[in-house]
Parts: structure tokens; sequence; C-alpha cells
């Protein structure tokens, strides 16, 4: 018998975990310079593309598929190319086809949150062949060994995981961590921080995540009365309150709260709530919220400690933030869920060591298998651009930077625009006139700039 209640939001949540996607592209695109926009748009959108095709093709059967070997690790083949699956299938109360295109919508938004891990030095061919290659070798398997009623994690382990706390963000920041390590570094990393080209675009990302997060954490609580409600109210708590933490320790550490402090802070909050949105009170999806914000905002410098170049912070905050997540479950599990209380709970300390032990296997699986994933991609196609490349965008990034300076600098009164041969000045001191009055000469000397070199101009 169809829920027609739940199968209506499962169509509505997995429709808003899907449009995470074009969301996290859009974080991601203002968080890079100005010449890796583009390159950042498509590395993501082009994780729609492949990661649809093979879960439509192989993945659903192999995550979701009756188990092989009764051991939890793998599902078989009974649903290759969806066969079998028609109208009259149900997973649950509900249609399997949703079913199915929501666990779909994780797997694309898990594989691009990588993206960030080796944003503006990964080759576009060797990021599509990881693509397809980490989604089939590592995702799918975990996707079976946690969702799936008969996978290992689920049934053997017992460890509770409410929307994707150890597949999605923890192996994402595994992963990460892995891709960056054999990508290594950037020429400038540690002296030239990539600042955000464009913030109001990082903005309207944060807003698609947002939104899509609440699809994200509670689409999966469908059957357990009440708990999508609380998935749902604890998600914007969670976040809120991580916002409010990440902004303590920026403060106490450079004495100012960014805009960008902001953003990341609440994306944290969601992280640390995906592994525990239905089966935790309010009260402790704030702490958690801001005990995540918290310590992210400390756990995106370490980076800088052990020499790794994850440009987007995709470790700092999807794997410290799943991992601390899962341990929060072990101790602040209602058991309204699931039944399986944690430590603050009277639950004792055997919750916590399951959550302990999925933390451990998924996180060690997903770097083991993505450095060797990453290393045979690297040693074939290629994974990261050529420092040629690297190198021109550079320039024409820090060109551009200084020649826009000029032009800010002489609409503020600055004196002089342009240096030499530009033709006088504009807004200056001595010229007379109201700084920025003069838009039109400010538009020539754009156009000289451009005529200057109109190789730029083409590029």
């Amino acid at each position: 018998m169809t829920n027609t209640g739940d199968s209506a939001w499962l169509m509505m949540a997995a429709a808003m975990v899907l449009l995470m996607a074009p969301g996290l592209a859009f974080f991601y695109g203002g968080m890079v310079r100005t010449g890796q926009v583009i390159a950042m748009l498509k590395m993501c959108f082009g994780c729609v593309v492949l990661v649809g095709i093979i879960w439509f093709t192989v993945g659903y059967s192999l995550a979701f598929g009756k188990d092989v070997g009764g051991h939890g690790l793998i599902g078989g083949f009974d649903h290759l190319f969806m066969t079998g699956v028609g109208l009259d299938s149900r997973t649950g109360d509900t249609p399997t086809v949703i079913f199915s295109v929501f666990h779909m919508s994780f797997a694309i938004v898990t594989v691009a949150l990588i993206s960030g891990s080796v944003a503006g030095r990964a080759k576009m061919k060797g990021w599509l062949v990881f693509v397809c290659t980490w989604t089939l070798l590592v995702y799918v398997p975990m996707a079976h060994w946690v969702f799936a009623p008969d996978g290992w994690v689920a049934k053997q382990v017992g460890a509770v995981d409410f929307s994707g706390g150890t597949v999605v963000e923890l192996s994402s920041g595994a992963a990460g961590l892995a891709l960056a390590v054999v990508a290594g570094r950037r020429a400038d990393f540690e002296r030239q921080p990539i600042r955000p080209h464009n913030l109001p675009l990082v903005v309207i990302g944060l807003a698609l995540l947002w939104f899509g997060w609440f699809g994200f954490n509670t689409g999966s609580s469908l059957g357990v009365p009440g708990a999508a409600a609380m998935g749902f109210v604890n998600t914007q708590f969670a976040a809120g309150s991580a916002m409010a933490g990440w902004a303590v320790t920026s403060y106490w550490r450079t004495r100012q709260v960014g805009l960008l402090d902001m953003c990341m802070g609440a994306v944290t909050g969601m992280v640390a709530m995906t592994p525990a949105a239905g089966d935790v009170t309010p009260a402790w999806a704030a702490a958690i919220g801001f005990l995540a914000g918290l310590t992210c905002a400390f756990a995106i410098s370490w980076k800088y400690r052990f020499g790794v170049d994850d440009t987007l912070d995709v470790v700092g905050i999807h794997g410290w933030g799943g991992l601390f997540g899962m341990v929060m479950v072990g101790l602040a599990a209602t058991g309204v869920m699931t039944g399986k209380k944690g430590l603050c709970y009277g639950g004792g300390w055997d919750l916590l060591g399951r959550q302990l032990v999925a933390v451990l296997v998924l996180g060690l699986f997903s770097f083991g298998m993505t450095a060797l994933i990453g290393k045979a991609v690297d040693l074939t196609v290629g994974l990261r651009q050529s420092s040629a490349a690297q190198e021109h965008e550079q320039v024409y990034q820090n060109d551009w930077d200084a020649q826009f300076k000029e032009i800010a600098d002489a609409l503020l009164g600055g004196g002089e625009l342009g240096g030499a041969g530009s033709g006088g000045e504009l807004g200056g001191a001595d010229s007379g006139e109201t700084p920025g009055a003069d838009a039109s000469a400010l538009l020539d000397q754009v156009r000289r700039m451009l005529a200057a070199d109109p190789q730029r101009l083409r590029e």
C-alpha cells in the first residue's frame, strides 16, 4: 500500500537534494579565483551527468540490490538498467523509482563535494574519469553498507547514520584529503591564499544548499512519525548555531567576522547534523551545531600545519564535521527512531563504540581507495593541470586584479589611472572633479586597456 503523503514528500526531497548540485557549483564558483569559475561549474555539473548515468545502469543495483554472499558488502545485478523497477515496485511504502532518484542525488552531491579539494589545479579529463571510477568503486559499496537494510554497517556494526554522515560527509572529506595529496600543492600555497572573487555568488550557492539540506536531512526518515519534522527543525537550529560558533572562533583569532565565515559556518552545522538530524532533540541540535562551527573553524587551518593543499576546505568542513556529527550521535541519540540510545540517555558506551567503528572503517576505506584511484588516473590520463596552464591563469588573475584596483583607487580619488600612456587622470585631487563623476572617462580607460592587449579580450 502506497503512502501518498510520504511519496509526495520523498519526491520533493529528491528534487531539493538535486538542487544542491548547482548550489554547490555556485558556492564553490564564488570562492575560487575569477579564471577558475567556469572549470569549477563544469566539474560540479559533470557529476550530475556522469553519476546519473552510472546510477541508472549499475549503481542502484549494486547499492540496493539483493546482497551477494550474505556479508553485507555489495548488492547484486538484479536491477541493472533499473530492471524490475516499475510502477508497482515499492521500497517501504513509497515507489522505488522515487527512492532510487533520492539516493542518486546523494551520490551526485558526494562526488561533487570532493572537487573543492583540487579546485584550480585538476585537469577536466582526469576529473571526469575520477568521478566515474570513484562512484563505482567507493560510493556505491559504502551506500550498500550503510543505507541498505542488509548492509554490514547497518546490520552487523549497528551504527546510526541518519542521512549520510559517513557515506556523504566523512567519505568526501577523506577522499578530498587523499586527492589533494595525490594532486600536490599549488605553487603559491601558503603564500597566496585564495580570496573569494564573488561573495554574492557564494551566498546564492549557500541559499540553494540550505534549502536542499532540508530535503537531504528529512527524506531518510519516512515511516517514523515526527522524525522528518524533527530533522527539519534540527537542520535549521544546527545551521544557525554553527554560524555563531564559527563567528566566535573567527573573532577570537582575527578580531573580525566576515560574510564568508558566516557562510562556512552554516554549512558546517548542516554537515554535523546530517547523521543525527531526526534522532536528537532541538537543544542538542543547537549544541552540536555550535560546537561544530567552533571546531571546524580551527580544523580548516590544519592543512597549513600538515602541508596539504585542500583548496576549499573539504577536509576541515565535511570530513571533520561528518566525524564530529557521528560521534555526537553516540552521545546524544534519543533512540526514538532506532531504539539505540546515546551515552547521555542511558545507552552506555555501546552506541558510541559502534559509531567510532563506522567512522574509522569508512574513513580509511574512502581515503585508501581514493588515493589508489587518484594515482591511477594521474598516471594514465593525468589528474593535474600543467604548470604552464596554472601559471598562465595566475598571471592573468593578478594582472586584472592590479588593473581594476587602479580603477577603484581612481574612483575614490586616488590619483592617476593606468600608468604610462594612460592619458591623464580620473577623479584625482588635481582634476578639480568629484571622484567617480566622469563615468565615460572610466569606460574609455577600460577600452584602452583591452585595446592594448587584444589577446586578453579573445580569452
